[in-house]
């Protein structure tokens, strides 16, 4: 069942979440303990992230430097395939533009297709750490919404060179990111939502949030989203609050705000576990707040939180 009837077609508000794949050389044992960890509140999908190839450079030792190409952490499509098998969930592996060509993201739909994997998250990606703003690979996509039309294609049974399949299966469908205190690099959040609806006028089923700690900004995002004419499940995408550090890093990283609120009780915290258990019970405020507004779903990102998600779910679901 596709991501979008799992959601409307539970009638509660829906739990998911979203994974990392391990480190090269690293085992899928510690995904299998999360996944372990949070069965029991019924997850409907889970989503796998997939990240772009990085360069590192050698020291050759003469004064030259070789640039080597790295993808730092393989197995998206391994990893979702060995859950889907392992679990019977609904898996949703990321596609990206950052750092992929044309013909290396048909090679992965290929891969995914063979699998029976016919679910995405479709997304720009990152830019990488060494530029300045984000610049595609060579004969790849600068928008979401480009990526998205090569899927479109793929669907009806065209490769990326205009010749036909000649077998064809199951159709992909996916959603699409958005960012209730906008994207970076959008001058505006009516532009964000403009291109939002472009989104979903190519395809895109549904859309999950950035991480955000004001459910505000969430209620006004969705009631803009809806006099724009954006009529899909707007999902959003949950972080509980873990470590002091994360006053600074999270607003750096993910360009959101911190609430004073929230603020002021992590400052009073003498140590990162205090911080933990007020992270937990601002999220279950927060979660029960989005469930009573109607959510269509909770979606949660657990890198380095699945303690303090268990801890809310315990508590909503």
């Amino acid at each position: 069942m596709k991501v979008i009837d799992l959601i409307q077609n539970t009638e509660k508000t829906a739990f998911s979440y979203e994974i990392l794949p391990p480190i090269k050389g690293t085992g899928i044992d510690k995904l299998y303990e999360t996944i372990e960890n949070l069965k029991e509140f019924d997850p409907k999908y889970i989503n796998i992230t997939t990240h772009r190839s990085e360069y590192v450079y050698k020291d050759l030792g003469n004064g030259m430097f070789q640039r080597s190409r790295l993808r730092r952490r393989p197995g998206t499509v391994a990893v979702a395939a060995a859950i889907q098998n392992k679990y019977d969930i609904t898996v949703v592996p990321h596609i990206l533009c950052s750092g992929f060509s044309r013909e290396e993201t048909e090679y992965v739909l290929l891969d995914l297709q063979f699998l029976g994997i016919t679910d995405l998250l479709v997304l720009r990606g990152d830019k990488a750490k060494y530029e300045s703003s984000f610049i595609p690979e060579t004969d790849g996509y600068t928008h979401a919404i480009d990526l998205q039309e090569q899927i479109n294609q793929f669907n009806r049974g065209v490769f990326v060179d205009g010749s036909e399949m000649k077998v064809t299966a199951t159709p992909f469908s996916y959603g699409v990111a958005c960012y209730p205190e906008k994207h970076e690099d959008a001058p505006n959040l009516d532009t964000d939502i403009f291109w939002l609806k472009k989104k979903v006028e190519a395809g895109a089923e549904y859309a999950v949030t950035q991480l955000f700690y004001d459910n505000r900004k969430y209620f006004e995002f969705v009631d803009k989203a809806k006099k724009a004419g954006i009529n899909i499940p707007i999902i959003p995408g949950i972080k509980p609050f873990k470590r002091m550090a994360q006053l600074s890093i999270i607003p750096k990283t993910f360009k959101v705000d911190i609430p004073e609120e929230l603020t002021r009780e992590v400052v009073k915290c003498k140590n990162d576990e205090e911080v933990r258990q007020v992270g937990v019970e601002w999220c279950i405020a927060q979660c029960k707040e989005l469930m009573e507004h109607g959510a269509p779903s909770i979606h949660f990102y657990s890198i380095a939180a699945v303690d303090s998600i268990r801890d809310v779910a315990k508590m909503i679901y």
